[in-house]
């Protein structure tokens, strides 16, 4: 048991079969912990505002909430191997086993991206605030 420092406004976490991915909103990156003891493993910039993260089986995605975009970083090394527009606010993310669909909070609907590449394959509506 333990707790292990992160980053400002940590968020999001995410596990890739040997580490543990958190997003720090306030600092607009993302820190790899080692899961077996906690060792910080590195810290890797991304977009502004990171809230969720997911793994897709080689790559972590970051969902940029202010920056209106998803980053990819290689699991392996934390390099980023691009970042890509969404819609307005993306909050959550989900991997289907081909693309990585992010929710746009800000627009109430959701972007399909093409985990392979980052390709943008659609925006769908997915409902409304009730409260609006």
């Amino acid at each position: 048991m333990g707790t292990f420092a992160t980053g400002t406004g940590a968020g999001g976490v995410a596990f890739d079969g040997a580490h543990i991915w958190v997003s720090n909103y306030s600092a607009n990156n993302v820190t790899k912990l080692r899961a077996s003891d906690g060792a910080n493993l590195g810290t890797f910039p991304v977009g502004v505002g990171p809230t969720t993260v997911t793994f897709d089986g080689a790559n972590i995605w970051v969902a940029n909430f202010i920056g209106d975009s998803v980053s990819k970083l290689r699991a392996s090394d934390g390099v980023n191997l691009g970042t890509f527009l969404a819609g307005n606010g993306p909050g959550s993310l989900a991997f289907d086993g081909t693309n990585i669909w992010a929710t746009n909070f800000d627009d109430d609907n959701v972007t399909k991206l093409r985990a392979a590449d980052g390709g943008n394959l659609g925006i769908f509506p997915a409902g409304t605030d009730p409260a609006a």
